[in-house]
């Protein structure tokens, strides 16, 4: 973990309440994908936990949604505004575990981190397949970034229907180009939760859960594993498929 400032480069809307912020600074404790920064906010006590889409040099992108004050205030600031960040937090994902052809998922917000994800999955020689899940189409992204680094197994699904596979991440499994060997997953807990009984294949789950301290000192986002108890900021928020009590 790190401490220091960031600058704003660029802070754009991109979804339905959706904006993409990219921030300047020393990123260098941000080492693998599914780790997450911290974010101090003036005015507001706790710090705003968000997980890294991308790291490119020294600039590390953001996807958030706008849903309660303090990422509304985020979604005002403009470039050249500095901000206090805790980064390089969080196990992340072990892209070495999994075989050569995993699946990511992502719902939601929880597509974010499956860009750097599969940026490292493909740098490691594997062929990643895509599958990301919105409500409807005007909350969708990232599917054409996905596309960009040259994976053609990207499938979007909509509950609406107005864009891509109508209906959940699951209802895009039939249209897979080679049966998954392995998956990365993150989004809503009942998501998760339907992908855990759908698919036989181990994986890695990335947990969303309200924090406090962000670094493992504070407890409050312990969780019961079947492993003993574990601190999603810390321990995780990434955990292996087979320690997950639902």
């Amino acid at each position: 973990m790190k401490k220091s400032l960031f600058e704003i480069v660029s802070n754009i809307g991109i979804a339905k309440s959706v904006w993409k912020m990219v921030l300047r600074g020393d990123t260098s404790d941000i080492t693998k994908p599914g780790q997450f920064i911290n974010i101090e906010l003036d005015g507001f006590y706790l710090r705003r936990p968000i997980s890294v889409c991308d790291v490119n040099g020294d600039e590390v992108t953001i996807i958030y949604k706008a849903v309660g004050k303090g990422t509304e205030y985020m979604a005002t600031l403009q470039p050249g505004v500095k901000l206090d960040v805790l980064s390089g937090l969080g196990n992340g994902f072990d892209v070495a575990a999994c075989g050569d052809a995993p699946v990511l998922l992502g719902g939601g917000a929880g597509s974010a981190p499956m860009y750097l994800l599969a940026k490292e999955l493909i740098k490691a020689g594997k062929k990643p397949s895509v599958i990301i899940g919105f409500n409807s189409a005007e909350d969708s992204y990232l599917e054409e970034d996905f596309k960009a680094l040259g994976l053609d197994d990207v499938y979007t699904t909509t509950v609406d229907g107005t864009k891509g596979i109508k209906g959940f991440v699951t209802n895009a499994f039939e249209h897979l180009a080679v049966k998954p060997d392995y998956h990365y997953i993150c989004g809503p807990e009942v998501m998760m939760k339907v992908v855990y009984d759908a698919l036989e294949c181990d994986g890695q789950y990335s947990f969303e859960e309200r924090m406090g301290c962000g670094f493992g000192a504070c407890m409050g986002c312990s969780c019961e594993t079947k492993y003993g108890n574990k601190r999603i900021c810390r321990d995780g928020p990434v955990l292996v498929k087979e320690e997950i009590i639902w």
